[in-house]
């Protein structure tokens, strides 16, 4: 959690004190709703402030329908979608395939077959995309 702190201080993104660590099964689900209704990044944006910067437990239903409501989603249809845990199988067939991949950090950056696991300052990101851009010359004329 320290490290956390300091990397988010450092990226000036918010991050407070949180006792303790939630289950987010149900948030990624919710998320994959969101993303069917073209509001994947408000919703998880929403979540990430709500987790690591309120604190707030995102394996309480109620939390997730405010969090829904408040990027414009129908409380209504997400309580629909976590009832019945319409997006289970989206979600698991994402994790399937990372654990195929060798994904266990999140983030994880891939691109041409090589990753960057973790958050990385931009001069970083930066190196590992010109160093994995296949180049192109594009012809004259």
């Amino acid at each position: 959690m320290a490290r956390l702190g300091r990397v988010a201080a450092e990226e000036g993104l918010p991050f407070g004190r949180r006792e303790k660590t939630y289950n987010t099964r149900l948030a990624q689900e919710l998320g994959k709703w969101a993303e069917a209704k073209d509001s994947g990044e408000p919703f998880h944006m929403a979540v990430f402030h709500a987790y690591f910067a309120d604190g707030m437990n995102i394996a309480r239903i109620p939390n997730l329908l405010d969090l829904a409501v408040k990027v414009g989603l129908s409380d209504q249809e997400a309580q629909e979608v976590l009832e019945k845990r319409t997006f289970r199988e989206a979600v698991d067939s994402d994790w399937k395939r990372s654990h195929q991949m060798g994904i266990n950090a999140v983030p994880t950056f891939l691109m041409n077959g090589k990753a960057l696991v973790g958050a990385q300052p931009y001069d970083v990101l930066e190196r590992f995309l010109m160093e994995n851009t296949v180049r192109r010359s594009l012809p004259d004329g």
